[in-house]
């Protein structure tokens, strides 16, 4: 088989190493961009979100390139969001267009649909062998996350502009070709101290912002217009609430240990929703009122236009940012959003949250 799955993030150097070293040929498509969200929006209906259009536009791009396998995460999980329908509309339209494939949809409803859909891509394998292509996976989506924060954490004390941006991409290429967990530990050590060696003026008090939203939309950089990274050259410390190693933590329910807790944010989120709406609802609103007792000064809500969960959310954020009084600013993206727009609000929302910073009590 020659596998294909769509972008998010780093997410295809986790999928890649496990799938490799399952015996699987994978075929990477080019990083989301233009002609990506143009093929998808092309065959698309006009009313999907834009995750749907963009992952049609991959797996488009994926099947040029020689792929004859399809793989798609699908949530069967219940709730507002469509997601679970994704693979099956992907098949259809992909079909009617004339490609010639085999769909392979993987849930995350539970730990054993999810690791036993991965799993079944192992055949031949000792189980000894898929233990450890998925711990390698594992290891690099952590790895890429590590250094993902530690860019937020440090680009808005940078002195070149850009340099966390130049130490980042190498720090990813680093883990991306690490083919060993001794490998894989060098790289994530020489990241540490690429980042530590960077020209940083520590004298700066950045603002605190938490991103947070639907999670692909926050994952994905091209679709967002890479906003974190404007963020931090605008001077802002960004705090990403969605990391999706956590996201698969707490579908398996093992993230009671950590302090990105989804469980946590779903308690927060208690007093306005009652249930689970489905997708990151209740993260979003949980998510925003964690942000404010931990003292931050803002947070950014990022969601697809069309996007049921996150429109519930969209409609009690208001009310949570009355209570707790903290700003939030939401973008609605869609294959329309436009860079000028969005600076001019990203803009007008730091000057907004320097003023109020300026004006409290030291």
């Amino acid at each position: 088989m020659k596998i294909t799955f769509p972008h998010m993030g780093n997410l295809d150097i986790a999928v890649k190493a496990i799938l490799g070293r399952l015996g699987q040929e994978v075929i990477v498509p080019p990083r989301t961009n233009k002609r990506t969200l143009n093929l998808g929006v092309r065959y698309s209906p006009e009313f999907a979100c834009l995750p749907f259009k963009v992952n049609l536009g991959n797996f488009i791009e994926g099947l040029e390139k020689g792929a004859d396998t399809l793989l798609m995460i699908g949530d069967s999980g219940g709730g507002a969001c469509r997601l679970g329908f994704y693979a099956r509309i992907h098949e259809a339209i992909l079909k009617r267009l004339g490609y010639n494939f085999r769909m392979i949809t993987v849930s995350n409803r539970s730990r054993s649909q999810f690791l036993g859909g991965f799993a079944g891509l192992g055949q031949g394998k000792s189980w000894k062998d898929i233990l450890y292509a998925f711990w390698l996976g594992w290891g690099k989506m952590r790895a890429c996350e590590e250094a993902e924060a530690l860019s937020h954490r440090i680009r808005p004390y940078e002195v070149k502009r850009g340099e966390t941006t130049k130490v980042y991409n190498r720090v990813v290429k680093k883990i991306d070709e690490a083919e060993a967990f001794k490998e894989l530990k060098l790289a994530r050590s020489e990241g540490r101290c690429l980042f530590q060696e960077m020209e940083q003026d520590r004298d700066r008090r950045p603002l605190r912002v938490t991103v947070g939203g639907e999670i692909y939309v926050v994952w994905e950089p091209f679709v967002n217009l890479n906003l974190e990274t404007r963020l931090g050259e605008m001077g802002v410390e960004v705090i990403r609430t969605l990391w999706l190693s956590e996201n698969i933590l707490h579908r398996v329910h093992l993230d009671f240990w950590s302090w990105r807790s989804k469980s946590r944010a779903l308690r927060a989120a208690e007093p306005y929703l009652g249930y689970d709406v489905g997708a990151e609802c209740n993260v979003s609103v949980g998510d925003t009122i964690i942000s404010r007792r931990r003292g931050y000064d803002g947070i950014i809500h990022l969601m697809p236009f069309t996007c049921m969960p996150e429109i519930v959310a969209q409609s009690i954020l208001p009310k949570v940012s009355r209570d707790y009084n903290m700003p939030v600013l939401t973008f609605i993206l869609d294959e329309h959003t436009a860079e000028a727009g969005m600076m001019t609000r990203l803009e007008a929302f730091v000057d907004l949250l320097a003023r109020r910073k300026s004006c409290k009590p030291q």
